[in-house]
């Protein structure tokens, strides 16, 4: 029987990973996604949508499904699902592994604000002008909601819904954009600064490079730190080394 890995996350990480298994017939791999995404890329492998329900319903469904290793590709900030996997992990005896990409790291031209959380995103506003480019994630408009002040751009792969800030202007599309596409918007929006979350890797990183550029300053929201215990690799490969080579896995 093929051994079976189940990958939390669509996060491009999670896809190559995803590719790599799928082309082993010694391995079952299966992805599972938050179904926050209408129309999420195509996968290799099986795939399900939807919540588990909490801890205890991952820990039913790893037992349930035979799983021998898990590996949380989620979004850095996704949490709550990192938090679950590793105590349904920790319940089951399931190994586990967290696949997290470096984070950025500011350069010395980079007017970089870094803070804790979406709050204290907003709470830092006051200090720049009044137009904000909002690249946090249509989940996060509502610690926005309450500025009457500002005015919003976001982009977003799908329409947000409210609560969101009385002035907002939504922009559809999905990335990667280029820096000449990033530069171009804040030129066009008049952007006095850029809020972010601190998502690491290269796909998302053009923006970031437009803002040094223009002299754009960045909130920078941190990552949320990881369960204790918790073992990391940056990479697939190091996922993969994970799964066969670092330890008695599978």
């Amino acid at each position: 029987m093929p051994h079976h890995v189940l990958i939390l996350g669509g996060t491009t990480e999670a896809r190559e990973l995803a590719a790599a298994l799928a082309a082993r017939p010694d391995v079952r791999v299966t992805t599972s996604l938050a179904g926050r995404v209408s129309r999420p890329g195509a996968l290799a492998g099986d795939v399900r949508v939807g919540g588990f329900g909490g801890a205890d319903g991952l820990a039913a469904w790893l037992l349930a499904e035979r799983v021998d290793a898990l590996v949380d590709a989620t979004h850095p900030f996704a949490e709550a699902i990192t938090a679950n996997a590793a105590r349904a992990a920790a319940a089951t005896g399931v190994p586990s592994v967290v696949l997290r990409r470096p984070g950025w790291q500011p350069g010395p031209e980079d007017r970089w604000h870094q803070v804790a959380s979406l709050s204290a995103a907003a709470d830092a506003l006051h200090r720049f002008g009044p137009r904000v480019f909002l690249t946090t994630g249509r989940l996060g408009l509502a610690a926005f909601a309450h500025l009457s002040d500002h005015h919003f751009v976001v982009r977003s792969v799908e329409p947000p819904e409210p609560p969101m800030p009385p002035h907002t202007e939504v922009l559809l599309g999905r990335g990667p954009f280029s820096v000449d596409d990033e530069t171009t918007l804040l030129r066009e929006y008049l952007v006095d600064v850029m809020v972010t979350k601190d998502s690491g890797g290269a796909a998302t990183a053009a923006k970031l490079t437009a803002a040094r550029g223009l002299g754009v300053p960045v909130v920078v929201v941190r990552r949320p730190s990881l369960p204790d215990g918790t073992q990391v690799v940056s990479d697939v490969a190091g996922a993969l080394w994970w799964l066969w080579r670092g330890g008695d896995r599978i």
